[in-house]
């Protein structure tokens, strides 16, 4: 199994020279109900509204295979180090199911089998916590859980917990609140404290390594803040098994996630799994677990047709690299998706947004588009001016559903809020598509505007965790591609580094001490 670079790949250069097709020209109604794609956990993908031909499609199959994406996701699946740079195994899909079924062994120990006892602790931990049986230091139950942590150890679990919040108010499941605070910002702090009753709170600390600066200043922040309780029977940790907070007296409980398990793919690890399932039951991360290892399975497939994130990642390489658009739109038309877009901001450009390749040499070709997105329809009274209209082209990924997770609505004017919603999300997706011709150039739409669609009946906790991983899988599959280490983040280092300087007072920087004189 090679690593090329994406322009020596020969496909690639017959995919780049192959002509251009026009969305208005491909469009019709076969074609719509033909590009759908089962992408597990009852999601489906479907790509009819991108400038994908028969014939684009046959040359992205022979890139495929002339890259061996999918042997390179068995790879990560059996346990090779594909992490090149910090020389580590890449294991968070082993966190929701074995999907080769063999072993996979480091540290001594079965990895598989070292993630199910982590599951098996959280599960008795939060049935404990939300029967009552685990309470706080005033012997009164917890209602309350608040996780502090800072980029994947927030961005995803709270993005899943807001995506399930109401589908669990509309359960016969108990549903305990969940808070969150990442910001080093001490008004983030101040203003989640300001909510929650100390006694019955309990909160999870999330620090691989137990010296995190941010989030062991919010720590403190708020134990300090504690009044008539006992912080150590408030406070759990989600760390590693040797880092200080592992057998430290100030915590209740620790549970442990390893180095294998990168912060943005970390969600369905204890990082996502002790507030998720404190929060709403153990049995919903359980189908979020079930959701993701289905996405994971059809990863597996060979046939381009047939597997949901392959297609996924090999259009969205098409845009960028052939037709040059610099940024993808993630627009989920479900308000329980407010933060989904933001974990895949980390996600897709903490991953992908590298100029080297995963030998450290510089590339002559553009990797990771720019991630942004908001929920439909306010997004159509905010950015989609620009969508529609603007000078860049920018693809876009609708997700949907049609129904809702309250069930509750109101007919006005012949139609319910869903199929409201749901009409104004197939108008975009053909008024994107096709564009619309005026005599007044204010009023000219041209179309070809591209954007695919993941669709569902409803937002399950089996969808969520098929749409979490379907997007881990594009974006892996897209660091393939681009011949990438799509499991480190040395860009985020040089700030630390920074911001550690200013600290012991610039050291002498007369620069970096000119514009922290602005500020401090």
């Amino acid at each position: 199994m090679e690593y090329k670079n994406l322009d020596t790949l020969k496909a690639f250069a017959e995919l780049s020279n192959s002509k251009k097709a026009s969305i208005k020209e491909l469009l019709s109604k076969e074609r719509v109900e033909k590009c759908n794609i089962a992408a597990g956990g009852s999601l489906t993908y479907n790509y009819a509204a991108m400038p994908v031909t028969d014939e684009a499609i046959s040359l992205m199959q022979a890139l495929a295979d002339e890259d061996e994406l999918v042997e390179k996701y068995k790879a990560i699946l059996s346990g090779q180090v594909m992490n090149p740079g910090e020389k580590r195994l890449v294991l968070h899909q082993l966190t929701r199911g074995n999907c080769l079924g063999t072993p996979v062994l480091a540290d001594g120990e079965d990895k598989g089998e070292f993630y199910s006892s982590q599951l098996a602790r959280i599960k008795d931990f939060s049935e404990k916590v939300r029967n009552g049986v685990i309470k706080g230091s005033t012997g009164k139950p917890f209602d309350t859980v608040c996780q502090i942590g800072i980029g994947g150890s927030d961005l995803g679990p709270r993005a899943l917990y807001l995506a399930l919040a109401e589908y669990i108010n509309n359960s016969p499941v108990k549903h305990l609140n969940a808070k969150f605070i990442s910001n080093v910002d001490p008004d983030d702090a101040a203003s989640v404290i300001r909510t929650i009753n100390p006694e019955t709170t309990l909160f999870v600390l999330v620090s691989k390594s137990g010296t995190t600066l941010e989030t062991l200043t919010n720590q403190l922040l708020v134990t300090s803040s504690l009044k008539g309780v006992d912080p150590a029977k408030h406070l759990v940790a989600v760390t590693s098994k040797t880092s200080p907070l592992a057998s430290s007296k100030d915590v209740l409980d620790a549970f442990f996630i390893d180095d294998y398990i990168g912060g943005r793919y970390s969600s369905t690890s204890a990082v996502g799994g002790v507030i998720l399932s404190i929060a709403l039951g153990y049995e919903t991360f359980e189908e979020i677990l079930k959701g993701a290892h289905e996405a994971d399975m059809n990863a597996l497939e060979t046939d381009i047709t047939k597997n949901a994130a392959l297609m996924d990642a090999l259009i969205g390489m098409y845009l960028r690299n052939v037709y040059s658009y610099p940024s993808t739109a993630i627009l989920p038309y479900s308000q329980a998706l407010s933060r989904f877009p933001a974990h895949l901001q980390q996600l897709d450009m903490e991953s992908n947004g590298k100029h080297v390749n995963r030998f450290g040499e510089k590339l002559n070709y553009v990797t990771g588009p720019v991630i942004f997105g908001e929920p439909g329809t306010n997004g159509q009274h905010s950015f989609y001016q620009l969508l529609h209209q603007g000078t860049d082209i920018v693809p876009l990924q609708f997700i949907g559903f049609k129904e809702n997770q309250a069930g509750r609505d109101i007919v006005i004017e012949g139609s319910t809020s869903q199929v409201k919603l749901n009409a104004n999300l197939a108008a975009q997706i053909v008024a994107f598509a096709l564009g619309k011709n005026d005599d007044n150039p204010n009023k000219e739409f041209d179309g070809e505007r591209p954007s695919s669609l993941i669709y569902a009946n409803r937002l399950t906790p089996l969808a969520l965790g098929a749409l979490l991983a379907h997007f881990e899988n594009k974006v892996m599959f897209q660091g393939f591609l681009w011949n990438l280490n799509s499991f480190d983040q040395e860009g985020v280092q040089l700030g630390k580094v920074l911001a550690k300087k200013v600290l012991n007072g610039c050291q002498g920087d007369e620069i970096l001490k000119a514009f922290a004189d602005l500020l401090i």
